[in-house]
């Protein structure tokens, strides 16, 4: 519940929703993309792509991803594993949230998130008309 103090802080500019699930990420794959405009990285609050903080250059990111870096794929609700990632959206197409998969509760989706600070929370209580999870299959080192 705690922000990491490696990076900043976006929930007062926007959210923190995203940079919280590059963390995550990160945590695990070890290894960023350099690649400048398309790649995903963070090296400080005004060094870092837009796939780091943005919730719909993270899934462009992720799911089209074939250099360094993790990958991924969209994948029904019921294929998450702990460490992949759902994005809530709206009628429009508009994706805005991306919390991380931290367990299950019987078939609930359990999930952890920033702007608001949650862990644990049912993916259920949200109150999202659309839903995409993203499975991540790996990392290219």
């Amino acid at each position: 519940m705690r922000r990491n103090p490696v990076f900043y802080d976006y929930s007062k500019i926007g959210g923190d929703c995203t940079n919280f699930a590059s963390q995550c990420v990160f945590a695990g794959a070890g290894v960023m993309n350099f690649t400048p405009v398309y790649g995903w990285f963070y090296r400080s609050a005004n060094d870092r792509t837009a796939s780091w903080t943005g919730v719909e250059y993270l899934y462009n990111f992720l799911t089209t991803n074939e250099d360094v870096g993790p990958f991924a794929e969209e994948v029904p609700l019921s294929r998450l594993e702990r460490g992949d990632l759902v994005q809530l959206g709206r009628e429009t197409g508009d994706f805005y949230h991306t919390p991380v998969v931290v367990g299950f509760l019987g078939r609930e989706i359990l999930v952890a998130a920033h702007s608001y600070d949650v862990y644990g929370k049912t993916l259920s209580s949200y109150r999202a008309p659309v839903i995409r999870g993203m499975h991540i299959l790996g990392v290219r080192k």
